[in-house]
């Protein structure tokens, strides 16, 4: 009944070192950038390794076309690739921290859908957008 229990403290202690690793991860990733542009460089969005937006930039030429439809699209474009890249970078980062480990109960897995990187869907690699 209590061979489970010797074990207790050692994964406590082991889950803290896991909180105490994230937050400086977290903190690391504050600092990366992942870029995505659309419209041959026209549009480019940057966002820091946690997925917020740090930057957008249109190019004036595009600007000056006034075609609004077509710098949203490139805007979203831009979005989706940058937000696949941020996502690579999250779960390289991890799989950093974990210096590659298999992670117990699925949270490999876990971590694999959460950044986009599911094998054999091609998501977290560079796409082609339609601009």
């Amino acid at each position: 009944m209590f061979k489970g229990l010797s074990g207790l403290g050692s994964l406590i202690k082991n889950v803290q070192a896991i909180g105490g690793q994230m937050k400086n991860l977290n903190e690391e990733l504050k600092g990366r950038r992942a870029t995505g542009t659309a419209g041959g460089g026209m549009v480019e969005i940057e966002l820091n390794g946690l997925m917020e937006a740090v930057q957008c930039r249109i190019d004036p030429q595009l600007s000056a076309q006034n075609d609004r439809e077509l710098i949203e699209d490139l805007v979203v474009a831009a979005v989706n690739q940058a937000i696949a890249k941020g996502k690579q970078m999250h779960t390289e980062a991890v799989r950093e921290m974990t210096g590659g480990l298999p992670l117990p109960g699925g949270l490999q897995e876990a971590l694999t859908k959460f950044g986009g990187t599911e094998e054999g869907t091609g998501e977290g690699k560079d796409s082609d957008d339609k601009c």
